[in-house]
């Protein structure tokens, strides 16, 4: 998963991250660096919300704007160099960077 900071939506590509996916009630016109994309399906992805589906997509993407409405989101580029989402639970999942960008970490 990518936590991106410059992400409007949530799209994912991976169909295991997802449950009940099914056709939206909108059509979504996604506009990246490539491509126009038209996203037609939707799932709902464990402790988060329900997101857009793309199989074809290249990536699993959270909007890092869409993220910090429902949890608290940290960064700390001295300590770390990560972002923390730290869940209602208790727990956290750490987005770090690597050489392809943030991607997270188990």
């Amino acid at each position: 998963m990518l936590l991106d900071s410059q992400s409007t939506v949530d799209v994912f590509c991976n169909a295991r991250l997802l449950t009940n996916i099914c056709d939206a009630k909108r059509l979504l016109t996604l506009h990246c660096n490539t491509c126009t994309m038209y996203v037609t399906k939707k799932g709902d992805l464990k402790d988060y919300v329900t997101v857009w589906f793309h199989p074809d997509g290249i990536a699993n993407i959270l909007s890092l704007n869409n993220v910090k409405k429902k949890y608290k989101v940290t960064f700390d580029s001295e300590l770390n160099d990560s972002f923390v989402l730290q869940k209602v639970n208790g727990s956290q999942r750490v987005f770090k960077p690597s050489k392809k960008g943030y991607t997270t970490q188990k």
